[in-house]
C-alpha cells in the first residue's frame, strides 16, 4: 500500500494558500462549469496565478459577464469563455476538436445533482451519470494529445463524498431495471468521475498525464437546487475559496508533481474506509479506486461514447 499523501494545507485553507509562491504563467487552463458556485474560484484562482483559462460553460453568454470580472480582478486580461454542453456529446467532441496547442489543467468541475426525476439523454443514458461522467470522459479522452503536448499536465476530476452512496453499477448503468433514486445516480456517477482518474494516471502515465479526483467539500452552491440546501452540520461547511482550494491545490501545485490516480479531500489525500461513515467525515470507498472496475469503465465508456 503506498503511503497518502500529506500537505501543508487542511480543511480551513483557501485557493489563496494553496497557490501562495505559485506561477502559472504560460500555461493554460480548462474549467468546465466555470460560471457558477466554485468553479469561478477555480477560475479566479488560476487566472491570479498567471494561467491562461478557458471558461468552457453551457451557457457563454451568461458566463461572459462571470470572465470579464474574473479578467479584472485577477488582473489577466487572458480569461475566455467557450461552449461546452457535456450532456451533449456532439458539443463535447467540437470543443476538444477545436482545441489547439498544449494544454497543461484540465478541471472537470462541472456537475448536477440528485435530480429529482429520472431524465435521460437523447441517447438514453440517465442524466447525472451522462453529465457529470460520460461528458467528462469524452472531454478528457478528446484533449489527450493536447494534455501530453503539456509534459506534465494536470487532470482534476471534481468528484465528491456522495460516490459513498453507490459504486458503478455496471449492470443497469441507466436504471432501466432498478427503481430510479436520485442519490444513488448521483453516487454511481461520482464514483465514476474518481475511477476516470485512476484509468487516466494507469495509460497516460508515459504521456506525462497525472489525473486525480477530489472531494471539494460542502459548500452553498445552485449545484444544491434540486435538494433544498445543505444538509451538511454548519461547521463542516466551507467557504467558495475554500471549496476550491483543494482542485487548485491539485491543478498547480509543485507538492504534486508525479502525483496521480488518487482521490483527495482537505488538501489531503483521503484514506480508504471500510463503510460509509454517519458522521461526515468523509474517506474512500474502496470500489472507487479499484483497477479492475476503473479499466472495465474506460471500456464500457469508450462502447457507450464511440
Amino acid at each position: 500500500m503506498t503511503e497518502l499523501v500529506r500537505t501543508p494545507f487542511g480543511f480551513a485553507s483557501t485557493t489563496a494558500d494553496v497557490l501562495a509562491g505559485v506561477d502559472l504563467a504560460g500555461r493554460t487552463a480548462v474549467v468546465t462549469g466555470a460560471a457558477s458556485g466554485i468553479g469561478i474560484e477555480t477560475a479566479r484562482a488560476l487566472a491570479g496565478a498567471g494561467a491562461e483559462v478557458v471558461m468552457a460553460v453551457r451557457r457563454p453568454q451568461a458566463a461572459q459577464p462571470v470572465a470579464d470580472e474574473i479578467a479584472r480582478s485577477a488582473g489577466n486580461r487572458a480569461v475566455t469563455v467557450r461552449t461546452l454542453d457535456l450532456a451533449d456529446q456532439a458539443s463535447v467532441r467540437r470543443f476538444a476538436a477545436d482545441w489547439e496547442g498544449p494544454l497543461h489543467i484540465l478541471v472537470n468541475n462541472a456537475g448536477i445533482m440528485a435530480l429529482p426525476e429520472l431524465t435521460r439523454t437523447a441517447e438514453g443514458w440517465e442524466m447525472q451519470f451522462a453529465t457529470n461522467f460520460l461528458g467528462h470522459f469524452t472531454l478528457t479522452a478528446g484533449l489527450h494529445d493536447a494534455l501530453a503536448k503539456a509534459h506534465g499536465a494536470r487532470v482534476v476530476s471534481l468528484s465528491s463524498s456522495g460516490h459513498l452512496l453507490c459504486p458503478v453499477v455496471f449492470d443497469d448503468l441507466h436504471y432501466r431495471f432498478r427503481p430510479y433514486d436520485p442519490w444513488t445516480a448521483y453516487g454511481q456517477s461520482k464514483t465514476a468521475d474518481i475511477l476516470l482518474a485512476v484509468e487516466a494516471t494507469r495509460r497516460w502515465l508515459p504521456d506525462g498525464i497525472f489525473a486525480n479526483a477530489v472531494n471539494p467539500g460542502a459548500i452553498a452552491t445552485n449545484l444544491q437546487k434540486h435538494t433544498g440546501g445543505l444538509r451538511t452540520p454548519v461547521e463542516l461547511r466551507k467557504t467558495p475559496p475554500q471549496g476550491a482550494a483543494t482542485p487548485v491545490l491539485l491543478a498547480s501545485s509543485p507538492l504534486l508533481d508525479g502525483i496521480g490516480g488518487r482521490y483527495f479531500e482537505d488538501s489531503n489525500e483521503s484514506p480508504i474506509v471500510a463503510e460509509r461513515p454517519a458522521d461526515f467525515s468523509g474517506g474512500l470507498a474502496p470500489y472507487a479506486v479499484d483497477p479492475g472496475n476503473a479499466e472495465r469503465l474506460w471500456a464500457v465508456a469508450t462502447e457507450l461514447t464511440s
